[in-house]
């Protein structure tokens, strides 16, 4: 029996299907965080490119990609840009994308807060996501758990 073309499509979008589950399963997000000093983000891997933002040291990225010695970065608000890779640093910041996080003292909507941050303000990541929170550290040294829906760089 000859297939036609709507088994050829079933055929095919079975395959894509099952082939996007793979790929989707298989990616691993990886962030890093600008180092010690500022860094400059650009257009292109080149120090020729276009000058598109001044990094604040601490700022978490996410790694799209390496190419020699640059690194194409997607920031909190979903900028691509290139950034020279001897300028991350693998210390793991987080930024609040709420406009109050609550710091709790455990792992719970119930548990005392100890300190409320608002948006923007980086914290150094402590343990990763566990059910939802992450145990977070502000640089004044107050450490708690903030949920990991007011944060980006998890």
């Amino acid at each position: 029996m000859k297939p036609t073309l709507a088994t050829f499509a079933i055929r095919l979008l079975t395959v894509l299907v099952a082939g996007s589950g793979f790929a989707a399963s298989a990616y691993a997000v990886d962030f890093k965080s600008i180092g010690a000093a500022p860094a400059v983000l650009y257009d292109a891997p080149s120090e020729k490119g276009r000058k598109v933002f001044v990094a604040p040291r601490g700022m978490p990225v996410e790694i799209v990609l390496t190419y020699g010695e640059w690194t194409k970065v997607r920031d909190a608000g979903g900028d691509l840009s290139w950034v020279e890779s001897r300028q991350l640093s693998n210390k793991r910041m987080v930024v609040v994308t709420a406009a109050n996080a609550r710091l709790r003292a455990s792992a719970d909507d119930a548990a005392p807060v100890v300190a409320t941050v608002e948006r923007g303000v980086l914290l150094e990541l402590a343990d990763p996501v566990a059910s939802g929170w992450i145990k977070v550290r502000h640089r004044d040294g107050v450490t708690g758990f903030v949920k990991a829906t007011e944060v980006w760089g998890d």
